[in-house]
């Protein structure tokens, strides 16, 4: 039976921890469309990110990886992702036959318009003023002039010499700060803003607008750069692969999948609202205490432990919907739900929900076994509940390397964690799931255990 747990642990992973395949190189010269559809797969290129593509609790996720699936299947092909770590690295691909089509909006530069052809939508970009939304002691920003005498940050790159550029042709005055540090992400300064760390930053406005979602004081309307165009790109040898995709686009970008991957990732909200909980007098947290009580044991958790992870995700809500389609009580991943035994139509049935919880808790613990404190081993079986088992491993091989402890989390594996949102980390070679948004998760262990020490303090 241990056995058997284990294969449906692995099933269940097998997104987040396989390493791909050596991609076969084909004959560039006469691979279009048809040899596509021969071979039944369509190879996109892309990058790992918050937008583009990244992997979450084993899904595999992005606004342009669902465009290209979208794409794929409208010309009746398997979609295969493969990764780049740069804009170059991409094209070098394409050309060397290591993917059909780049799926990330491709900027349209001279020097990458004599390489390859630009199909799809003609995606316009430009750069923002990230700041927080109007009050009455900080009213926002409504023009550029306004920077002069201001804080503001970015990151070196595009965003500190569009900042460098602006400050000369404005003559001065703007408080430029160029971080530096490689540990602080482009949405790490987004988050800073939001929580008042600093006041202003540069970003990207796709980025800026879905970070957005996940901090709703935030205002990003105001432009600071000249409009970018960008698009997905195709050899210039497959000229019937760009006509499909410039086809696809000018009919489906009205369609109902098209709209509901852009509002997912641009307009929805990423938080779960969280409300007043039952009163904790006479001993009680939810109207699931039982249930919390009757499956704790499943895992060998004190009940209280579950309780707080089922409020942390869904606010004992057990009609719950997340944006990435996690659902129920303990918001578990449809997949991972089936393999846990839950039946079809009953993701939103709470005793089903929690049953199947603490099942798959008990199988990410097996799987932490060489973290031998159990009090310790919690918190890399919640990390691994919240992020996908595979990022927790990604932490714990940088943690290794950079000579922290991977077997301990506080202030060393959960600082990896929160690192894999920056490329230098998510692209080391030890890391084999790409981009995270680590943050969520580090804030995830610590507000779970942190409420169980009130719940602990108030129930005996």
């Amino acid at each position: 039976m241990k056995q058997i747990s284990f294969l449906i642990l692995a099933c269940i992973c097998m997104l987040a921890c396989r390493q791909q395949p050596q991609q076969t190189v084909i004959d560039t010269e006469h691979y279009d469309l048809p040899q596509m559809k021969d071979s039944g797969v369509l190879v996109a290129l892309t990058l790992y990110s918050s937008i583009s593509y990244f992997d979450y609790r084993g899904e595999p996720m992005g606004f342009q990886y669902e465009l290209a699936k979208q794409f794929a299947q409208s010309l009746g092909l398997k979609l295969k992702i493969e990764t780049a770590h740069s804009t170059q690295e991409l094209v070098k691909k394409l050309l060397r036959g290591e993917g059909d089509l780049i799926a990330y909006p491709l900027p349209v530069t001279k020097e990458f318009k004599d390489s390859v052809t630009f199909c799809g939508e003609d995606i316009v970009t430009h750069q923002v003023l990230v700041q927080r939304k109007d009050t009455k002691k900080q009213p926002a920003l409504t023009d550029v002039t306004e920077l002069i005498g201001k804080d503001v940050y970015a990151k070196p790159g595009k965003h500190f010499n569009r900042l460098a550029n602006l400050n000369d042709e404005l003559g001065g005055g703007i408080r430029i700060h160029k971080v530096t540090n490689d540990s602080i992400s482009h949405e790490d300064l987004i988050m800073q803003v939001s929580n008042g760390t600093i006041d202003y930053a540069f970003s990207d406005n796709d980025l800026a607008k879905l970070n957005k979602t996940y901090y709703t004081n935030l205002n990003v309307s105001l432009p600071v750069s000249f409009d970018q165009r960008a698009s997905w790109a195709v050899r210039k040898t497959s000229p019937l692969l760009a006509e499909a995709a410039n086809e696809w686009h000018k009919n489906n970008a009205t369609s109902p999948a098209y709209k509901a991957s852009t509002k997912k990732y641009f307009e929805n909200s990423k938080r779960l609202p969280h409300g007043p909980i039952l009163s904790v007098k006479d001993g009680k947290i939810s109207h699931f205490d039982h249930l919390f009580k009757k499956y704790a044991p499943e895992v060998g958790w004190d009940w209280k432990v579950i309780a707080s992870l089922a409020y942390n995700e869904s606010n004992f809500d057990s009609t719950a919907v997340s944006w990435v389609g996690a659902r129920g009580l303990m918001q578990m991943m449809p997949r991972t739900a089936r393999a846990m035994g839950v039946p079809e139509g009953k993701d939103f049935h709470a005793e089903e929900n929690i049953k199947a919880a603490t099942k798959y808790l008990a199988l990410l613990s097996r799987s932490f076994s060489k973290v031998t404190d159990p009090e310790e081993r919690m918190k890399f079986v919640l990390g691994a509940y919240n992020a996908g088992i595979g990022h927790i491993f990604d932490a714990m091989a940088l943690a290794e390397k950079y000579g922290k402890n991977k077997y301990v989390w506080n202030d060393n594996v959960d600082v990896y964690i929160l690192l894999k949102s920056s490329e230098e980390y998510f692209n080391d070679p030890v890391c084999k799931n790409g981009y995270f948004r680590g943050r969520e998760t580090y804030n995830f262990v610590r507000d779970i255990l942190g409420r169980v020490e009130v719940y602990n303090q108030k129930i005996k």
